[in-house]
């Protein structure tokens, strides 16, 4: 029986992305960021590299309090290679492509007299 969890548990994978997090938000210096945020230099690291297999949910809840997020968007999505329909499943929307917003950098590249418009897009969208 044993082997046979093991067997399921390499088919389907549900793993961290914390790279794709601290791209959308800005961050440059994740371990700085991190530890700064009173994380440990070993967990900053782990979190860093994408190397936390398991994490309790105090922990989640931290993050997603530091990165204004929700656990979904740290989390991805990769089904196995026999799923039949992987676009129906309900963990459909944690798989992900390679594409993060890269917001800070485009704005970097818009003239200054278009900043004020773009600004009130940003803020009607999200409703204030």
């Amino acid at each position: 029986m044993l082997s046979f969890n093991r067997k399921i548990a390499t088919l389907y994978m549900l793993t961290f992305n914390f790279k794709r997090i601290f791209r959308a938000r800005g961050v440059d210096r994740p371990f700085s960021y991190l530890v700064k945020a009173g994380y440990s230099g070993n967990m900053a690291t782990r979190i860093v590299n994408s190397r936390v297999k398991r994490m309790d949910l105090p922990d989640i809840e931290k993050l997603c309090v530091l990165f204004q997020c929700t656990p979904n968007d740290f989390l991805e999505w990769t089904p196995c290679s026999h799923e039949v329909n992987p676009g129906n499943h309900p963990l459909a929307p944690l798989k992900r492509d390679e594409t993060v917003v890269h917001l800070t950098q485009l704005l970097n590249t818009v003239p200054l007299e278009k900043l004020l418009a773009i600004e009130n897009v940003i803020k009607q969208e999200l409703g204030k």
